[in-house]
């Protein structure tokens, strides 16, 4: 397992975070997603890696914007 993390901007709510949950956890490979609204942090789990292209669309689609924590 292995955890890439992220830096949201644009969520203010706990709708915000399950918007964000709901798109990025469906993508395949994600085992688990932790949002935090208040801090802007993404945390994804997946069993080999995500595509960080893919995990940014799904963010998107969501509505908000996001870059990967170096």
């Amino acid at each position: 397992m292995s955890t890439t993390t992220y830096t949201v901007t644009g969520m203010s709510c706990g709708h915000c975070e399950a918007s964000v949950r709901e798109e990025v956890g469906g993508l395949a490979g994600v085992q688990g997603v932790e949002v935090s609204a208040k801090t802007g942090v993404l945390a994804v789990t997946s069993d080999g890696g995500v595509d960080d292209a893919q995990v940014l669309a799904a963010v998107a689609e969501a509505g908000y914007s996001a870059v990967r924590v170096a």
